[in-house]
């Protein structure tokens, strides 16, 4: 289990994925270990940019959605949630088939705050981005009774 709230595999985090940018975009997650997790995602005509190379965006989706689906599953999703403050990356060689697989680990889990680097390799190993995303830890906002 190591530093996951809860026992997760990656069949369970794909489930989540249905309608939303993660599954048009062919993100699928293929591992989780006691402090990581890894996903792929392919470089075809849904994450090209014009050049026919990876778009750098599609990297930082990547990123963003490895460290943001990490930090929701270290905390008690009844009690607290996690948003995205801030998100830098670092574009390191295109990429023009294939897939890329990002890794996700902490660098910093507090009570407010998680700091969660993701580097991305081709299928070759080579690093093709580096990123790093800050991401929030806010109490769940209670809901007001139906009907006010």
């Amino acid at each position: 289990m190591g530093i996951w709230f809860t026992e997760v595999t990656p069949d369970l985090i794909n489930q989540l994925a249905p309608n939303t940018i993660v599954e048009r975009i062919g993100i699928e997650f293929t591992e989780v270990g006691h402090d990581y997790l890894k996903a792929r995602m392919p470089v075809d005509e849904r994450t090209f940019q014009p050049a026919r190379i990876l778009h750098g965006g599609a990297s930082v989706v990547l990123a963003e959605t490895l460290g943001s689906v990490a930090a929701y599953l270290c905390i008690d999703a009844q009690k607290k949630t996690a948003v995205g403050l801030d998100i830098n990356a670092n574009h390191v060689r295109s990429v023009r088939d294939g897939h890329v697989t990002g890794k996700v680990i902490p660098l910093h889990l507090g009570n407010t705050t998680h700091i969660w680097q993701i580097s991305i390799h081709d299928d070759d190993e080579r690093l093709v981005c580096i990123a790093r995303i800050t991401m929030a830890i806010l109490d769940q906002k209670s809901q007001p009774p139906a009907g006010t």
